[in-house]
């Protein structure tokens, strides 16, 4: 089992978020995971939420080891292009340590109250399904051309090429059957989704067969889920083999309200029993 530590960027200083990543990465977490939002979800009023690209390529420039992405980048929120572009330079910055996930977006209040378009459900969808095509063809570095459900480039060109090759890992988060998984199954290299286990290894099972209608061998896609910090140990790690028990090979550990003491007794009293 692998761990990632959700460092939750909002209603925070800089500085503690700094704070937050590079303790994950002291502690031996693989990834620090934030959310991209542009305002806080939780609390009331007013407070700061840092914008989710640059604060990956400011956490890539100031950490050296663990691996930094969203939770998950909505794709409503950038043009493929411009998204495919911000992927490039932050797996630069970090010299690889880029995991780029997607998401269709959920949050309309946030869209309209910011002027940010909100399409259908259908259409979110299919702007997803392009920018998993963009951000592929897009780093080849050639000259591509495409034509998608929403969105048309014209000899379009990005370089540099990306550290990791062929693209940073892609992962999709989400566990609809209809439009989410069929797009997993095509398209992504990891799996998260925030089901209970027993939710979890049913939409995994579903996710298997998908795959191998789709020409992939279902083990090359991982399976990541999230889990609360602020149980009791033995129900933390009973939750850990539940998980385990259901395919999932990744777990994000919500930042908990207990703060950096607990995350670091985890590191210390749980997480090496499972790795």
């Amino acid at each position: 089992m692998r761990f990632g530590i959700d460092i939750a960027q909002q209603r925070l200083e800089w500085e503690e978020l700094l704070g937050r990543a590079l303790l994950g990465e002291q502690l031996g977490f693989e990834g620090a995971w934030g959310f991209d939002h542009f305002q806080p979800l939780y609390g009331d009023g007013p407070g700061n939420c840092f914008e989710g690209m640059t604060t990956l390529a400011g956490l890539a420039a100031a950490t050296s080891t663990i691996r930094i992405g969203l939770l998950v980048t909505g794709v409503t929120y950038r043009h493929p292009s411009v998204l495919t572009a911000q992927a490039v330079t932050v797996d630069h910055v970090s010299h690889g340590r880029l995991d780029l996930a997607l998401g269709a977006a959920w949050f309309e209040p946030e869209h309209r109250s910011l002027g940010i378009g909100f399409p259908s459900t259908i259409e979110r969808f299919d702007l997803l399904e392009d920018t998993l095509e963009i951000v592929r063809l897009l780093m080849t570095g050639e000259p591509i051309t495409y034509r998608g459900r929403t969105t048309t480039l014209a000899g379009a060109q990005i370089r540099p090429l990306p550290v990791q090759r062929p693209h940073p890992p892609v992962w999709i988060g989400g566990g609809g059957r209809k439009r989410t998984l069929p797009l997993v199954a095509r398209y992504a290299d990891m799996w998260h989704h925030f089901a209970g286990a027993e939710e979890y290894a049913t939409l995994s099972r579903d996710l298997d067969h998908l795959a191998r209608r789709a020409g992939r061998e279902p083990s090359s896609i991982g399976r990541a889920a999230s889990i609360s910090l602020s149980e009791g140990w033995d129900t933390v790690r009973r939750t850990i083999e539940a998980y385990r028990d259901a395919g999932v090979s990744y777990l994000v550990c919500g930042w908990p309200s207990e703060g950096a003491d607990r995350v670091t007794e985890f590191a210390h009293s749980v997480m090496p029993g499972y790795r």
